[in-house]
């Protein structure tokens, strides 16, 4: 019987022996170097190991552990291990600007009220570097680093450029191609597509329209009459007869007076009367008006050549036949 209690009791000290045990947990502190030189950096690592259902209160630093000033902030990672435990690491880059040797005291971790202190660790940091105390001058604490060139970004940023470009081209074709409105034609241009005697009379029926010597215009009648006959006779007979007075032109024309005798006189009776108005101020009666610009419908019509036949006149100084 007292075998039998024995063994009872040694059985539930066991069972509650290995529950107290399978409820603590281990914190592992590391350093990853005991010295660094003044502005280098080192990892500081807090590992926990725990059951998976435990929740351990872990200290957390927000700027400085102990002196180092946290180059990052805290980064957490689990892993698991074969028995079933879960490994919990905290890890810190840390670095200092002091010439000193740090004290890295325990840091407790707190399960159910129970608490486990971290390991005590100490880093030296090391000022390797003479400096001149007489000096007034700022000097580095290491050398300034020089960023690799990125290669890669340079190809990304040309390939954008080469790309943007292309765009605008295309936008360009389509713009001309689609919606770019052809350049209106001049009036000038707009007569020189059409034969010389087409464009003459269309300008006489738009002189007959305005009716402007009925309205005392005289002048400005007879000036655009002649205009017409001037403009006519320089794209059909090859003269500047816009420089010339009207003495030249009739002077230019003079075979006219030898071959088409009836021709010429239209032009000459045009031309005269212009001058009187425009020069002697004359005031032509109705009738005078009005043959002017008969004459000059029949001087047209009656010297109008096709304009894809060269001019006989140009080159020999005489109207071609009709």
């Amino acid at each position: 019987m007292r075998k039998a209690g024995f063994f009872l009791f040694f059985l539930i000290y066991t069972l509650i022996n290995t529950y107290l045990l399978a409820q603590k947990i281990t914190v592992t502190t590391k350093l990853d170097s005991t010295v660094i030189w003044i502005g280098n950096q080192a990892h500081l690592t807090f590992e926990v190991s725990q059951l998976p259902n435990q929740k351990v209160v872990m200290p957390i630093f927000s700027d400085s552990i102990a002196g180092l000033d946290l180059v990052e902030q805290v980064k957490m990672d689990t892993s698991k291990l074969q028995d079933g435990h879960l490994v919990v690491s905290q890890h810190y880059l840390v670095t200092g600007f002091k010439d000193s040797l740090l004290y890295i005291p325990p840091y407790p971790f707190v399960l159910n009220g129970d608490t486990v202190w971290s390991k005590s660790l100490s880093l030296k940091v090391v000022q390797p570097f003479k400096i001149d105390t007489a000096s007034n001058t700022i000097a580095d604490i290491k050398k300034v680093y020089e960023p690799k060139f990125d290669w890669l970004g340079l190809l990304f940023i040309l390939l954008i450029i080469i790309l943007l470009h292309g765009l605008i081209l295309l936008g360009i074709s389509i713009y001309n191609k689609y919606f770019k409105k052809q350049a209106v034609l001049s009036e000038k241009e707009l007569k020189l597509l059409q034969p010389a005697h087409i464009v003459a009379l269309n300008q006489l029926d738009k002189i007959k329209l305005e009716k402007l010597w009925q309205q005392g215009r005289e002048k400005e009648y007879h000036t655009e009459l002649t205009d017409v006959i001037r403009e006519y006779i320089e794209r059909t007979f090859k003269i500047a007869s816009m420089e010339m007075t009207s003495e030249e032109i009739l002077d230019h024309l003079k075979i006219l007076r030898i071959e088409h005798k009836s021709t010429y006189l239209l032009l000459k009776q045009i031309l005269e009367l212009a001058d009187l108005v425009k020069f002697a101020k004359m005031n032509p009666n109705p009738d005078e008006n009005e043959m002017s610009l008969m004459n000059a419908y029949l001087f047209v019509n009656q010297t109008k050549i096709d304009e894809d036949t060269p001019s006989e006149l140009n080159k020999n100084g005489e109207l071609p036949k009709q």
